[in-house]
């Protein structure tokens, strides 16, 4: 529960500080004196957003901050899972710095506001009027049956596989499209590729296939032109081998007179060996020229294959050939690979709508059995606050959709009249009706849920007299076992706290503050007083506000 809470440079409050404790606190205060600043200073401990608005003065910090007793409320996994220091006291604090920015602690230790939100999910409610009306919504009427029927870790589990089932159709859905594209082109793709895969392509033969062409295509100038120069080369009296023999034989007479003759000697001799070789290989070549028209009509076609595949695919060798062949084998692999996942994705799939539907049907059998005691529990409550022929048709059907929650669909109608038909509870419900049906909701869940705090912010709203006694004696009955706060107009609710604050303004010079102050017996008369009575307080109001108290 929260025990303190000080707020320092915020709205129209300078400076303040106030202890509170357990049981039924009432706060009370003239319209505008600042009940919503106290709020507005409680909502930044617990995770809201802030902005430089906020702070009463702009050239200092505003700093709020709450301490919690927290001992009975389990909450040390949270502190262990987020890394923080565990206090059975617990204080958190926010800073609104005058450059904008927020800063928020838990027991000194920095945090981000999500953590402050999760945090503060399981230290307070606070109830607004808005809350009222949101208890015509599917969503909060579900919360309220399923906080009954014990559904949090049923719903917890459902959730978390229909997360996996969602990101699991979505990728289904997603390879399936894709599988039903690639599927149009798969036909021309397997084409082109059985084009390559025929051709049996190898990166460098284009070269050599072409080299090969030009000398079978021209192998009788190549022999005639070789042949020639053998002859040139070594016929007996004039050829050219036979001429260096000569000149060699020369040089090898005077080579020993000069190292210049020797030097010639060894030049001419290199030559001809050289040359002898060159001799030699071109007779090699001349022996392998042979005439093969029907290798060079082989060879003419498969360089004519490829000369169309580049045509075709738009590229100049075929290195970018064999590239474009193994895109289409891996396109053609991946489809196939595109049916397993989709396959193991159908499985997965249907394995999980058994267990959503498994979910479902606990998470339905346990609403339909917390029915009934929601709607005993609830008019039990209501004909003590003033609607005694109120009666609730709750009705809870299965559907085949999955929900967040669940396959349930809920239609949730009351009647506060004998001989009036059920309606929803957003068009036949009055204000005060709704803020009864809240209260009762309220009070209910109190028994199941373990929060410490619950603040209303004027659930009284539309109702009066004995109404707002008995309500004032249920929020009282509540805090037997939680910490309640009740921001109220009517006296007969004030009266019902065990402490009662008074939120006012004061004007210092020229500057106007709110101050929040809990009031002792004496001045708590003269406040429930000036309730029922205005600003002049009669005798008779003195004397009515002291039977409420007492």
């Amino acid at each position: 529960m929260i025990t303190s809470l000080s707020i320092k440079n915020y709205a129209l409050i300078e400076k303040l500080s106030i202890d509170f404790s357990k049981g039924f606190s009432t706060i009370t205060g003239e319209t505008g004196a600042g009940k919503s600043i106290i709020l507005g200073a409680l909502g930044l401990v617990l995770g809201k957003r802030a902005d430089l608005t906020s702070l009463k003065n702009k050239e200092e910090k505003c700093v709020i901050e709450a301490h919690f007793e927290i001992s009975k409320y389990n909450l040390l996994p949270f502190f262990e899972e987020n890394d923080l220091d565990y206090e059975n006291d617990t204080i958190i604090r926010r800073e609104i710095l005058p450059s904008g920015k927020s800063r928020a602690f838990i027991n000194d230790s920095p945090v981000n506001l999500q953590e402050l939100q999760e945090l503060s999910l399981f230290l307070i409610d606070i109830h607004s009027q808005q809350q009222t009306q949101e208890l015509s919504d599917e969503n909060v009427q579900f919360n309220i049956i399923d906080a009954i029927a014990a559904n949090k870790e049923t719903i917890l589990g459902y959730q978390s596989v229909l997360k996996s089932y969602k990101s699991d159709k979505s990728k289904l859905n997603s390879l399936l499209k894709r599988q039903s594209e690639s599927k149009k082109e798969q036909e021309y793709n397997t084409f082109l590729l059985d084009e390559l895969v025929v051709a049996q392509l190898k990166s460098g033969e284009q070269e050599v296939l072409e080299a090969d062409f030009e000398k079978l295509n021209n192998v009788e100038i190549i022999k005639e032109s070789i042949d020639r120069s053998l002859a040139i080369a070594n016929e007996e009296q004039i050829g050219v081998l036979h001429n260096l023999n000569e000149i060699k034989v020369s040089l090898q007479k005077i080579a020993p007179f000069s190292d210049e003759y020797q030097s010639l000697l060894e030049r001419i001799t290199s030559i001809t060996i050289e040359f002898d070789d060159i001799s030699n290989e071109m007779n090699r070549c001349s022996e392998k020229l042979i005439n093969d028209p029907e290798q060079l009509d082989l060879i003419s076609q498969k360089l004519q294959v490829i000369f169309n595949l580049q045509k075709k695919h738009q590229v100049l060798s075929v290195d970018e050939l064999l590239e474009i062949q193994a895109k289409l084998e891996n396109s053609v692999l991946e489809l196939g690979n595109m049916e397993e996942e989709i396959s193991a994705l159908t499985v997965a799939i249907e394995q999980k709508t058994v267990e959503l539907d498994t979910f479902s049907e606990t998470i339905h059998n346990n609403r339909v059995e917390a029915v009934p005691v929601l709607s005993q529990k609830l008019i039990a409550i209501l004909e003590t606050l003033g609607m005694p022929n109120i009666r609730f048709n709750i009705a809870i059907n299965s559907t085949e959709t999955y929900f967040q929650n669940g396959k349930d669909e809920l239609q949730f109608l009351f009647s506060a009249n004998k001989g009036t038909d059920f309606g929803l509870l957003k068009k036949v419900a009055s204000g005060g009706e709704m803020s009864r049906i809240m209260l009762a909701v309220k009070a209910i869940l109190a028994q199941y849920s373990k929060l410490p705090t619950l603040i209303f912010d004027e659930i009284d709203t539309g109702v009066s007299g004995e109404i707002a006694i008995r309500m004032g004696e249920i929020m009282k009955e509540m805090s037997q076992e939680m910490q309640i706060f009740a921001i109220t107009h009517l006296p007969q609710i004030a009266a019902k706290g065990n402490a009662h604050f008074k939120v006012f303004k004061s004007t210092v010079g020229e500057d106007t503050q709110s101050e929040l102050k809990l009031l002792n017996q004496e001045e708590r008369i003269v406040e429930i007083a000036q309730m029922l009575s205005g600003t002049i307080v009669s005798d008779s109001a003195l004397n009515h506000a002291k039977d409420l108290l007492n």
